[in-house]
């Protein structure tokens, strides 16, 4: 594991404790939670430990079927997460049974039931998928409980970033990761400015995640003088995409976004080029497909792809003092390969995120650790530290993510690792 020292942090003070009790941020020790005389629970309820128990957080991920590749190193980045920052008010975290979202909203929210039967659940690192997100945040919102994202990126789990609230959005939801709209209008810049295109199509999956993005794409790339030539979908599990390509093909784009998943992505990149009219387009690519199994196949050489900027550079989480070398040695150390999707420092900010909040609130009465709900929530809205993404502050809807986006271009199907940090443009608003 990363190894690194931890930081121990002091939780809020109750009323009832002394004044004077104060926070430490670089007392390197593992703390107990304060002791008070009394806890009275907030109007959400709080989750009690008992003595010698461990506390409860949960990933919802997915972790199986063929988007797993998006889920596996976010789960395994809570993993990494838990190991480093050690016990959170004296006490053990467990993760428990890792719960798989199938990036499907009936995923979301068969794994949302399973959480909230469990009231010693504090909160949930997850989903990997908007659309599952958006079926589970109904329940986990009105359990009082808490999830915090590092791979959502639909607006409508927040906002439109400007002060609008996303129609999905409920109390308790938090992500580490970038809201769509920056990734839309980055690419759209990417495509206006830096190929000097003035028309493209995209073209989405019906999910809140990907329709959120094609929509977003297309209204920043018209705010900027282009013409968006066709937003078209397809359905998830198809595998003939020359209709909806032909249905594209008349509208003369130069580029065609595709901010959609595997297999489907794979398929469109396949037979592209055998729609008259799209020989010579340019394809560019959102982040679910900026991973091994798209960029290892031979029809992928030539794809710009956008996602978080991975360029940590000299980051570190100021928590525990890991940097991003640190993370990817510890993971290819205990997983014997390297992460498959970009979002794995998200999920471990994530993570941090929650524990340490955790520490921040917690209190014991009688050797039992109390985490006020209403209290964890009111904690996750004043956080703010240093990533390993770089800085995480919180807004008033939930986006908490440093929102840089990178385009690589992708050369050779052989070396998908050069591909990956091949950043032709970078945009940070």
């Amino acid at each position: 594991m990363i190894g690194m020292r931890r930081f121990g942090l002091v939780s809020f003070c109750l009323i009832l404790v002394a004044v004077g009790c104060g926070e430490d941020q670089q007392q390197l020790t593992d703390r107990a939670a304060p002791e008070v005389s009394e806890f009275v629970p907030g109007a959400l309820g709080a989750v009690e430990v008992a003595p010698g128990q461990e506390i409860q957080i949960r990933s919802v991920n997915t972790i199986t079927g063929a988007a797993a590749f998006a889920g596996i190193p976010n789960q395994r980045g809570v993993e990494l997460a838990i190991a480093d920052y050690g016990p959170v008010a004296g006490r053990s975290v467990s993760m428990g049974t890792p719960l798989d979202d199938f990036c499907t909203p009936d995923g979301g929210q068969a794994a949302a039931q399973t959480v909230v039967a469990d009231p010693t659940v504090v909160g949930v690192i997850g989903t990997t998928c908007s659309s599952s997100a958006a079926a589970a945040m109904p329940l986990i919102s009105a359990a009082g409980m808490v999830m915090i994202s590092p791979s959502n990126a639909s607006p409508w789990l927040t906002s439109d970033l400007a002060g609008n609230v996303g129609s999905a959005y409920l109390p308790g939801y938090y992500r580490t990761c970038y809201n769509g709209l920056v990734q839309g209008r980055a690419v759209a810049s990417f495509v206006r400015d830096y190929l000097g295109f003035d028309r493209a199509a995209t073209i989405h999956d019906g999910d809140a995640f990907t329709q959120g993005l094609a929509r977003s794409f297309a209204d920043a790339f018209e705010e900027l003088g282009g013409v968006a030539t066709a937003v078209a979908a397809v359905n998830k599990g198809d595998t003939d995409m020359i209709g909806v390509l032909t249905g594209v093909a008349p509208g003369s784009p130069q580029a065609v976004f595709l901010p959609i998943f595997m297999p489907e992505g794979g398929f469109v990149a396949q037979q592209i080029g055998g729609v008259s009219g799209l020989e010579r387009v340019t394809l560019v690519g959102a982040a679910p497909l900026l991973v091994d199994d798209f960029m290892e196949l031979p029809e992928s050489e030539g794809v710009f792809l956008s996602g978080p900027d991975l360029r940590y550079g000299s980051n570190r989480n100021s928590i525990t003092g890991a940097s991003a070398d640190d993370f990817l040695a510890a993971y290819e150390a205990a997983y014997g390969e390297a992460p498959s999707t970009g979002f794995w420092a998200h999920a471990y900010d994530a993570a941090i995120m929650l524990l340490r909040a955790i520490d921040r609130v917690a209190v014991e009465v009688d050797g039992t650790l109390y985490i006020d709900r209403r209290t964890l929530r009111e904690e996750l809205h004043r956080t703010s530290f240093d990533g390993l993404t770089g800085s995480i502050t919180c807004d008033e809807y939930g986006d908490c993510g440093a929102q840089r986006i990178a385009v690589v271009e992708h050369t050779d199907s052989r070396d998908v690792e050069a591909g990956k940090n091949n950043v032709v443009f970078e945009y940070a608003p």
